[in-house]
């Protein structure tokens, strides 16, 4: 049984930096692609990152050049940094592994 364990949000002002932290268990991690969500009020959930298991990566263009997905294998754990966060970044941000998703954690961008 996979369990997902999301942390990192919080609220930042604009221009700020966050990185989030999702860790597996019940799974052999390094097997998997692993993915960011995102779901902002009212919308579709969005594809944010993904990495391969090779360490390939991808990104939406709403974030290339300020958001950086990374794995530790030996820690079971995804990462999203966040950087030059705008208020449009604001939403619930989910991983997903193996078919299972995270219980999300809210991400604000305010001043």
């Amino acid at each position: 049984q996979v369990q997902l364990v999301e942390s990192g949000g919080g609220l930042v002002q604009p221009g700020g930096s966050l990185r989030l932290s999702c860790t597996a268990s019940g799974i052999i991690f390094s097997n998997y692609v692993v993915t960011w969500f995102r779901q902002a009020p009212g919308q579709e959930r969005e594809l944010v990152a993904a990495i391969t298991t090779n360490r390939g990566t991808k990104y939406a263009d709403s974030v290339k050049g300020r958001f950086t997905i990374s794995r530790d294998n030996a820690k079971n754990t995804m990462y999203l940094q966040m950087n030059s966060l705008k208020t449009e970044d604001t939403a619930v941000y989910f991983c997903l592994i193996a078919g299972t998703w995270g219980q999300g954690t809210q991400v604000t961008v305010s001043s």
